[in-house]
């Protein structure tokens, strides 16, 4: 029997999943049928009912839905609850009512930083650009890794401030992006849109210790304004290519019970 998957949000024509997905499918040999489904703005609730009607047994979610379908779950992980938002939801349950969530994003950028690319996090210098929906979504599974400092820089200071506080007790600390401090950071992950438009974050050459990784949680624009200021300062860089693979192999584990290799994966979408 065929098991029905699918991605949601608007728009959806660009996402990668049914690709990605399909072939964790064929590694596994899993009969699933993955596909797009583009739901109208406010229409989020509405679109999921229909598409379980249709026997469906879990749904990955995009922007910008992924608040709405922490509110649709019955049934939450600590890490979407820490997050407050949802990426990934299974159907099923005895009665077939359960709605499980999860938020997958936090571990897919850690699994790639840290086994991917081979870069420890514990212990690490860790400034993140952005306190919007894509840094809600890691900082806790950044600070589980317990780096030495935790830097979260957004253009306005309460929304970074905002962020901070749900991790109070860690080392997580919020400054503005136009008064950045001067030290180098080991890692530096731009969580910002900038990159959609291929603008600059407000980050010096001078924050980029010797080795140190760029991350920009972008992927598919190639070179970002970002990623080749970094380049200039002597950093090694990488996009989200393979956040996404990762994230992907976690919601495809939430659904199917099963841990899948990404390397092949990885290696299609940086070719595409």
């Amino acid at each position: 029997m065929t098991h029905l998957y699918a991605v949601i949000g608007n728009p959806i024509a660009q996402s990668k999943s049914p690709l990605i997905h399909a072939a964790f499918a064929r590694e596994m040999r899993h009969d699933i049928s993955y596909e797009r489904i583009l739901a109208p703005l406010g229409k989020f609730r509405e679109t999921v009912d229909e598409f379980r009607r249709r026997g469906a047994r879990g749904i990955n979610v995009t922007v910008p839905f992924k608040f709405e379908a922490f509110a649709y779950a019955t049934d939450l992980t600590d890490r979407a609850k820490a997050c407050g938002a949802v990426n990934t939801l299974r159907f099923g349950g005895e009665d077939g009512e359960e709605i499980f969530g999860d938020n997958t994003d936090g571990i897919g950028l850690t699994r790639d930083i840290t086994e991917n690319l081979g870069v420890p996090i514990a212990g690490a210098r860790v400034l993140m650009l952005g306190a919007g929906g894509a840094a809600y979504g890691v900082a806790g599974a950044l600070l589980d890794h317990q780096p030495s400092i935790f830097a979260i820089a957004n253009r306005t200071h309460e929304k970074a401030a905002q962020l901070a506080a749900k991790y109070s007790g860690t080392n997580a600390r919020a400054i503005t992006l136009d008064n950045l401090p001067s030290q180098p950071f080991d890692i530096i992950i731009n969580a910002t849109s900038a990159s959609l438009s291929d603008e600059l974050p407000l980050v010096s050459p001078s924050n980029f210790a010797t080795h140190s990784l760029a991350y920009d949680m972008m992927y598919g624009k190639g070179e970002t304004a970002f990623l080749k200021l970094a380049r200039h300062a002597g950093a090694r860089t990488a996009d989200g290519v393979g956040m996404l693979a990762e994230q992907a192999a976690e919601a495809f584990y939430v659904w199917r019970g099963v841990r899948v290799k990404t390397a092949s994966v990885i290696a299609m979408l940086t070719q595409e």
